[in-house]
């Protein structure tokens, strides 16, 4: 059974696949579990939720994201690897009604210490933290 961290895992880099590839939501998860050695396991349906859910929700995310960056900057002039981490995150923090919002911000924090920059773990942290009241 994958545990909870390794399906967001999978899903920020399924959907950076994506974005790099412009290939379906299954086909983007089933590369990147092939590639991560899990291709025999069953697709968890946590990891198809916030892929697919991101997709289908990005303009949305997007847009509220936007709301948030500084100096005019845009959701396409961030890395993709942010902007992969970010809609995941707020994907899962305003659909997902096990996981509270501060663990989700935890998670994409701890991400963008792996996969992004130096500066990433505090823009995200920046960025989603304005998405949790007090």
């Amino acid at each position: 059974m994958i545990n909870r961290h390794k399906i967001r895992e999978l899903a920020v880099q399924s959907l950076f696949s994506i974005e790099t590839t412009k290939d379906t939501p299954d086909v983007a998860i089933a590369s990147t579990m092939q590639l991560c050695d899990l291709g025999e396991e069953a697709v968890p349906d946590y990891l198809n939720f916030l892929v697919s859910g991101a997709v289908e929700h990005q303009d949305d995310l997007d847009k509220e994201i936007a709301e948030h960056l500084k100096n005019k900057w845009t959701v396409q002039r961030l890395s993709r690897i942010d902007r992969s981490i970010l809609r995941i995150g707020l994907f899962e923090m305003e659909n997902s009604l096990e996981v509270p919002k501060k663990v989700a911000i935890d998670e994409a924090i701890e991400m963008a210490g792996e996969f992004g920059d130096k500066d990433s773990k505090s823009f995200v942290n920046g960025i989603l933290s304005n998405f949790v009241e007090g």
